[in-house]
C-alpha cells in the first residue's frame, strides 16, 4: 500500500514538473536603465531592455504601460519562441522637463509571474530659454506672453488693471491698436509703437498691453469672457485677445444690521440624479428654494454649463418667506455616458451669492 502511495506521489510530482516546464518564462538582461546627465536640446533618449524566453512555450507580451506620457514604449509584438529573445524600448522626451526623473514601464506577459516593472532614470540639463519661450504666442512678427488675460475676481464696484508683455520680432516698427472694445474695457500699448529689430539684435522693442477692467460698467455677473481684435499696423488678420473675469457683488460695505436683514436663499436640494436615459430623451426637474431672509431676494443670473441644459426661473424677485423654483430641462441628444452638468445661480444673498446646482445621470445608446 505504501509502495502504491509513493508511486502516486512520484507521478504527481512528475506531472507537476512537466506542467511548469511547459510555461513561458522570462529572463531580463536588466530592469533599470540610467541615462545619466544629458541636455534638454538633445531630444528623446531611448533605452532598450532585452529579454529571453527561458520556458518551453511561446512568450507573449500582452500589455506595456508607461507611467507618464513623456515615455513612449515599443516592444516585440509577435510571440517569442522558447530560447529566443525579444525587447522593450522606452523613449524619454526631455522637452520642457528639466531636472531629475524616475519613470516606470509596466510589462505584462503570459509568464508565471506576469508583471515586470522596468525603470528609467536620468537628469536633464535645462536648455537656455529663448525669447520665443518667454513670448510663446505669435501674431506675425509680434509675440505675446499670452493671448488670454484672466482678471479672476472683479467686484461690481471696482476697477482693476493688468498687462500682457509683448515684443516686436520684426525689422519694421509696429503700432498696435484694438477694435470692438466694450465700454467696461480700456486697452492701450506702452509704448504705442514698438521699434523693430536692428541688425545683430535678437529682438526688437518690448512693451506691455495694458488693460483696465471697470467692474462698474460690465453689467453682468459670474464668469464672463470678452474677445478683442488686435490690429497690427492697420491689419487685424484675426488676431484676438481673450479677457476674462468673474464679476461678484461687493458686500463688504454692509453693516451688521444690514447683513441681518439681508435675503437668504435656501434650496431644498442642489442635486438632481436622473438615473438612466436613452439618447434623445429629455428630463425635467424643479429646484425649489425659499427666501429665508428679511428682504427681497433678487436672482441676478442663471447660467448652465452647456446648451444641453435649459433653465427657466419662476420669478426673479422673491419676497421674504416666499417659495419659488428654477425649472431645468436636460436634453440627452448627442450625449453618451456619464453626465455631470451644472447650473450657477447668482443672487444678492451676501452669504451665498453663488449656488451650484448639479444635474447628473447616465445616457445610454
Amino acid at each position: 500500500m505504501n509502495r502504491v502511495l509513493l508511486l502516486a506521489i512520484a507521478l504527481l510530482v512528475t506531472i507537476s514538473g512537466f506542467t511548469q516546464q511547459k510555461k513561458a518564462s522570462v529572463s531580463w538582461d536588466k530592469t533599470t536603465h540610467n541615462y545619466g546627465t544629458f541636455k534638454e536640446e538633445a531630444g528623446p533618449q531611448t533605452a532598450k531592455f532585452t529579454f529571453k524566453n527561458t520556458g518551453s512555450e511561446p512568450l507573449i507580451i500582452t500589455n506595456v504601460r508607461a507611467s507618464c506620457g513623456c515615455t513612449s514604449p515599443n516592444w516585440t509584438k509577435e510571440p517569442v519562441a522558447p530560447g529566443a529573445e525579444g525587447f522593450v524600448t522606452a523613449a524619454y522626451d526631455p522637452r520642457n522637463r528639466p531636472g531629475k526623473f524616475n519613470k516606470s514601464i509596466t510589462v505584462t506577459t503570459n509568464t508565471e509571474q506576469p508583471t515586470t516593472i522596468l525603470r528609467i532614470t536620468g537628469d536633464v540639463t535645462p536648455r537656455e530659454k529663448t525669447i520665443e519661450d518667454y513670448y510663446p504666442k505669435a501674431y506675425g512678427d509680434i509675440r505675446l506672453k499670452t493671448s488670454h488675460l484672466a482678471f479672476v475676481k472683479v467686484f461690481n464696484t471696482e476697477v482693476k488693471i493688468d498687462s500682457i508683455p509683448v515684443v516686436n520680432m520684426g525689422e519694421q516698427d509696429a503700432t498696435i491698436t484694438f477694435r470692438n472694445i466694450p465700454p467696461h474695457l480700456t486697452i492701450s500699448v506702452e509704448p504705442a509703437t514698438l521699434k523693430g529689430m536692428k541688425k545683430g539684435d535678437k529682438h526688437g522693442q518690448k512693451g506691455n498691453i495694458v488693460v483696465k477692467y471697470d467692474g462698474t460698467q460690465k453689467n453682468d455677473w459670474g464668469f464672463t469672457m470678452d474677445r478683442i481684435e488686435m490690429v497690427i499696423n492697420g491689419e487685424a488678420n484675426r488676431n484676438r485677445l481673450s479677457i476674462s473675469a468673474t464679476i461678484e457683488e461687493d458686500f463688504s460695505h454692509l453693516t451688521e444690521a444690514e447683513k441681518a436683514n439681508a435675503p437668504k436663499i435656501k434650496f431644498e436640494s442642489t442635486d438632481f440624479e436622473f438615473g438612466k436615459l436613452t439618447q434623445g430623451e429629455k428630463v425635467s426637474y424643479d429646484f425649489v428654494f425659499t427666501n429665508n431672509g428679511k428682504s427681497d431676494l433678487v436672482i441676478r443670473k442663471i447660467k448652465a454649463s452647456c446648451g444641453c441644459t435649459a433653465t427657466s426661473p419662476e420669478k426673479m424677485v422673491i419676497k421674504p418667506g416666499e417659495k419659488s423654483k428654477i425649472s431645468t430641462t436636460f436634453n440627452s441628444r448627442g450625449k453618451r455616458g456619464r453626465q455631470n452638468k451644472t447650473i450657477t445661480v447668482i443672487t444678492n444673498d451676501p452669504n451665498s451669492p453663488s449656488t451650484i446646482l448639479k444635474v447628473k445621470g447616465e445616457v445610454e445608446g
